[in-house]
């Protein structure tokens, strides 16, 4: 599966962002087949974390329908993108994955698990950033299939919970999709580290899919995005510009990798 990897620095206006994705996008086919496009954490709207986007998605309306509209008038899957959307019970709002065919059919989704939540007053970044105060968690792992792709999908903070990729490993995940906004200090720090352990330790590709620069006063974003093999080698890392990566991805790669080594999951009781 030939796949395009766009790393951007979205901004609170979604028109905006879709004419940079499209740009991405038209230059990706230009070079190449591209079957599959992966986009970051809050890709469609990104908020200063202090309160919700105003522009929440809600199943039909219209900025649902532009997210949709990526895929079909692309003809290309569009996996792991998160967008804030609107919850039906009324309470806060939901980090949801979209995934879509090529025909804009809605495909599997998943609402992050793992809400962020840091304090580095101290740290000369003096971030802070809390997402319960805007987010509600959701509550189950999600499996998209794709042929003979089993992707696990993951958003951001789900990275540092290992137990949730030994369970998409458990279930036969062979592609692990992780769409993020990591921030500077901990994205220096900890990005490329835990997406290799993730690739290695489940011997499955893994697609860091993260936001990158100064998104508004208080958001800033570490970039480096990266496309991690089943042996854990980065094939793809984007730096700390905008930009997108193309790379062909092959389920005998990580066939060949779990011959080499059984990692097989196994319980130890003393």
């Amino acid at each position: 599966m030939k796949i395009a990897l766009i790393q951007l620095c979205s901004a609170l206006d979604p028109e905006e962002n879709l004419k940079k994705i499209q740009s991405f996008i038209d230059k990706a086919k230009k070079e190449s087949e591209v079957e599959a496009l992966f986009l970051p954490e809050v890709f469609y709207s990104m908020s200063d974390g202090t309160s919700a986007t105003p522009y929440l998605v809600e199943s039909g309306n219209e900025h649902y329908l532009n997210i949709q509209n990526l895929a079909k008038r692309n003809n290309l899957y569009l996996i792991g993108a998160s967008a804030a959307t609107k919850n039906p019970t009324g309470e806060k709002v939901l980090n949801r994955n979209y995934n879509f065919s090529p025909t804009g059919e809605e495909l599997s989704s998943y609402d992050k698990m793992h809400l962020f939540s840091v304090d580095l007053s101290r740290h000369e970044s003096k971030t802070v950033v809390d997402e319960s105060i805007v987010y509600t968690n959701g509550s189950e792992p999600k499996i998209l299939t794709l042929d003979k792709w089993k992707i696990g999908l993951s958003i951001c903070f789900d990275l540092r919970f290992p137990e949730l990729y030994r369970y998409y490993f458990s279930k036969g995940v062979n592609l692990i999709s992780v769409a993020s906004a990591f921030t500077v200090p901990t994205g220096k720090a900890h990005w490329e580290t835990l997406l290799r352990a993730r690739a290695i330790e489940n011997q499955s590709y893994v697609i860091g899919a993260n936001q990158v620069g100064a998104h508004n006063d208080k958001i800033k974003t570490y970039g480096h995005s990266l496309i991690v093999d089943p042996w854990g080698e980065v094939l793809a890392n984007l730096g700390d510009t905008e930009g997108y990566a193309i790379v062909d991805l092959k389920i005998s790669e990580v066939e060949k990798v779990r011959k080499r080594i059984n990692v097989t999951q196994k319980f130890f009781t003393s």
